[in-house]
């Protein structure tokens, strides 16, 4: 199988938003692609490692949030790599429809009257959509993982679920002081906007039964087990309180 090297790229300072490039032998695999205008920084670190645009083969959007989404449309152009999406969060990505939002602290609240989340993105659509209960295999693009969809955090959130027990989760969980910050990396919080907590608690901890070590998030990280397994339990503690359809109204933007 493909040895592979996980190459976290520093979309802004402190770990507060990170995309990663998973490289092996056969290609790469672009996960995130980070606020829109980030394909400079993208860019600059595929130079540092003797890598090109060209050498991404896929590119994954774990979710539609901006900071994540971004770049995916000026990233694609760049590579000519396809996207791979969740149809559940696709008219998001295609600005059909607006995000949606649901808070988990004051932190999230606060988070939400700034432009940041709200910043608009070239809208695209996926090149590989996935539906519920579908897995992608990333062989065919050089990587030993698959895709996975585990909603939670938005309704087409997706993971990517590597051989060498590495777990690329979006933002399923974050870490550190006001999301990522530059202390308490390695303590797991929940990310500011979070649609199903129950949901999330369920797929981290599947994903620490099948193995995973090492947890890879867009804010803050990267997260040994043990403490992914502490944050999960205590989850799966809280009061169940889905985001559903329309509950969050007062927070589209």
């Amino acid at each position: 199988m493909f040895q592979i090297q996980i190459i976290t790229i520093p979309i802004l300072p402190f770990g507060m938003v990170n995309a990663h490039l998973i490289r092996s032998e056969a290609g790469c695999v672009l996960i995130d692609t980070g606020i829109p205008g980030s394909e400079l920084k993208i860019g600059k670190v595929l130079a540092e490692h003797r890598l090109t645009f060209r050498d991404i083969k896929l590119i994954v959007v774990t979710h539609a949030h901006t900071d994540h989404a971004g770049s995916a449309a000026r990233v694609r152009a760049l590579s000519g790599a396809p996207i791979l999406a969740h149809q559940n969060d696709a008219d998001f990505y295609s600005r059909k429809e607006p995000m949606t939002y649901c808070t988990t602290s004051w932190v999230g609240k606060l988070f939400l009257k700034t432009p940041v989340p709200h910043e608009p993105y070239e809208g695209f659509a996926p090149d590989i959509m996935m539906t519920n209960g579908h897995t992608v295999n990333l062989l065919d693009f050089g990587v030993d993982g698959v895709v996975r969809h585990t909603g939670g955090h938005t309704p087409g959130s997706i993971a990517v679920e590597l051989s060498s027990d590495d777990m690329m989760v979006g933002d399923l969980i974050a870490s550190g002081i006001l999301i990522g910050g530059m202390i308490r990396k390695g303590r797991a919080i929940r990310p500011p906007f979070e649609d199903n907590p129950a949901t999330v608690s369920r797929e981290l901890i599947r994903m620490v039964e099948s193995g995973g070590k090492r947890f890879h998030m867009g804010h803050g990280g990267p997260l040994e087990v043990r403490e992914v397994l502490r944050h999960a339990q205590a989850l799966a503690k809280l009061e169940s309180n889905p985001c559903v359809s329309g509950e969050c109204e007062h927070l589209h933007h």
